[in-house]
């Protein structure tokens, strides 16, 4: 027996004190309404409604339902409510990651937006490197994760995409730095400083390919977890990086130089489970994409739908591989 239906039925036909009335507030015609009165007295075995004279009156039980009916529907809606909120993903905590190289205006940028968007919702940030983030989002550690690619989609949905344009950082004094673009080529000999390969293994393996493949073989491969770091090796001599131009914009010793011919891209989305997903994933990653790509010039495209892992740091003009 469905007890709230009939509960909502009586509490019309107690207000108004009228079947007819009743009935025609409710949307429905009064047979069906009586039947759904008898069978609530049938469930709890009392009479709700005097019937004896030509006005319909409560009887005691059915005062002293009344009070309680209103407090069961209204519950009922709270109910309602509430889980409507978590199913879009407004309440709740949300387990996210972020690479630990994003800039503190892109994290408070994306918590403004989060908050905003949804203010029940609490955000748990995690300071984690997409190898972390893809093991943690597989094993059930995080709901949503900020991912460099290429990664293994196995399991995973992903969000929107950003774009972001790669090329050489080296020390301002540098001769290289004259030119308002550098040539890969022009790079032979000198160390490469990258983050370490466990990170981002796809992004680490990919960008190493692409310098070989344009003339630069590095002397070293040097690793660095942090950009201060990266900027003591490059502005030591002898070693350069390749990163977006915001990375140079904490350091006005460095100078950021496109590549010419084949402009790298790093391609940043979201990803989330594709199995159980939490409700405020696509929102985090929707909210993460728009925020992004108003940190610097970019190109925004969703995640094409592949049967396995795809580059996504390519030369200009070369669409990734499916």
């Amino acid at each position: 027996m469905d007890l709230l239906r009939h509960l909502r039925h009586f509490v019309v036909v107690a207000r108004e004190l009228h079947f007819g009335r009743a009935a025609e507030e409710l949307g429905m015609a009064q047979p069906p309404l009586s039947q759904s009165i008898q069978r609530l007295e049938r469930e709890l075995q009392v009479e709700l409604f005097d019937r004896s004279r030509r006005q319909v009156r409560l009887t005691t039980a059915g005062q002293l339902l009344l009070g309680e009916a209103d407090e069961l529907l209204a519950g009922e809606q709270r109910l309602r409510n509430l889980i409507h909120q978590v199913r879009r993903g407004a309440l709740g905590v949300l387990r996210a990651g972020v690479p630990p190289e994003t800039p503190a205006v892109t994290l408070r940028a994306l918590l403004d937006r989060l908050a905003a968007e949804a203010p029940g919702l609490e955000v748990d940030l995690h300071e984690l490197t997409s190898a972390e983030q893809v093991r943690m989002l597989a094993e059930g550690g995080l709901d949503a994760g900020l991912l460099h690619h290429p990664v293994d989609s196995a399991g995973l949905r992903f969000g929107p995409a950003v774009d972001v344009p790669l090329g050489v950082l080296l020390p301002r004094a540098s001769p290289l730095a004259r030119g308002r673009q550098v040539d890969l080529a022009e790079l032979a000999g000198l160390d490469l400083v990258t983050a370490p390969p466990a990170t981002a293994p796809g992004l680490h393996d990919h960008v190493l390919a692409v310098c070989r493949r344009h003339g630069f073989t590095p002397g070293r491969v040097r690793h660095a977890r942090n950009s201060e770091f990266l900027f003591g090796l490059v502005l030591a001599g002898g070693a350069v990086a390749v990163e977006p131009a915001a990375l140079a914009r904490r350091e006005p010793r460095i100078a950021w130089r496109p590549v010419v011919g084949a402009p790298l891209v790093k391609r940043t989305s979201a990803a989330w489970p594709d199995r159980s997903p939490h409700p405020a994933a696509p929102m985090f990653g929707q909210l993460a994409a728009e925020v992004l790509a108003v940190a610097e010039p970019t190109l925004a495209s969703p995640i094409p739908p592949v049967a396995r892992p795809w580059p996504v740091l390519f030369e200009a003009g070369q669409a990734p591989t499916g």
